[in-house]
């Protein structure tokens, strides 16, 4: 019970971190407060330390990692969404406009695992293989990329519709932030086709088939088929332009579904990870 106070409270003190970095790169994509900057990468480096001490122990208390149940599912979420936003915003600045969406989105995914049933469950027979690791693992960098994609291209919309007025001047050009959408929705669809390949195997391994057609497999593929046809259409139709940002978004909305809306309401075998 101690053990887990203390893991909770961890939790609670990274979203506190996570919620004034998130406000902090508002500030400055909006404001321009480019001097800011620093603090918000330096906020965030610093909730990943108490977020990452609460992963930690929990996993060594579980004896696994935080792939069993929505708590820690989403704690991990969260953590790689934050890790990978900073990594790529270190080397790529241009991208920073994106902490803006990745940190609300990481802390409110976060805050709604932290009101799920933290209770520690031993890893079944069944989930004891590499192949879950890399499924499960390569799925939160999916959707991880996915979100610096999306963030590109809600901003994209924005200021193709309102131009280089106000705020607008400070976010990088229409060419550069359909550039990023493309790039990460990339990075997203390859790291969502190896989760979907790794799953097959871990699926074969543990039951003796490669898929059944299970809802979260099945909304998995239809959503790998809209992120296909999106790369199709930029590769040989040149789709750039509005079009490509609201098939990106469409193609958020469907992973969104896949992960969040599905397991609730279909029978899975999946759906025991968000519980």
């Amino acid at each position: 019970m101690e053990l887990l106070l203390w893991e909770v409270t961890l939790h609670w003190a990274s979203v506190v971190l996570y919620v004034t970095a998130g406000v902090i790169f508002s500030i400055v994509t909006v404001f321009g407060k480019d001097r800011l900057y620093l603090w918000a990468v330096r906020i965030s480096f610093a909730g990943l330390v108490p977020h990452s001490a609460a992963i930690l122990i929990r996993w060594i208390a579980s004896g696994h990692g935080p792939y069993m149940l929505r708590y820690e599912v989403l704690s991990s979420n969260a953590w790689v969404f934050i890790v990978m936003f900073l990594a790529f915003a270190a080397k790529v600045r241009k991208i920073r406009f994106a902490g803006m969406i990745v940190l609300p989105y990481a802390f409110l995914t976060m805050t709604y695992g932290l009101f799920s049933n933290p209770e520690i469950k031993r890893l079944p027979p069944s989930l004891q293989s590499i192949w879950l690791v890399l499924h499960v693992s390569f799925y939160k960098l999916a959707v991880g990329a996915i979100l610096i994609s999306v963030a590109a291209a809600i901003f994209y919309l924005v200021k193709e519709r309102r131009g280089e007025s106000g705020v607008l001047i400070r976010l990088p050009g229409l060419d550069a932030l359909d550039h990023y959408s493309h790039r990460f929705a990339t990075f997203g669809f390859t790291f969502w086709s190896i989760g979907i390949i790794s799953g097959s195997i871990w699926a074969h391994q543990s039951w003796g088939r490669y898929w059944g057609w299970d809802p979260i497999e099945t909304w998995s593929f239809i959503t790998w088929l809209f992120y296909g046809f999106y790369l199709h259409m930029r590769f040989f139709f040149r789709w750039t332009d509005k079009k490509a940002a609201w098939l990106v978004i469409g193609c958020f909305l469907l992973s969104f579904t896949t992960a969040f809306v599905i397991p609730f309401v279909a029978r899975s075998v999946h759906s025991s990870y968000f519980t």
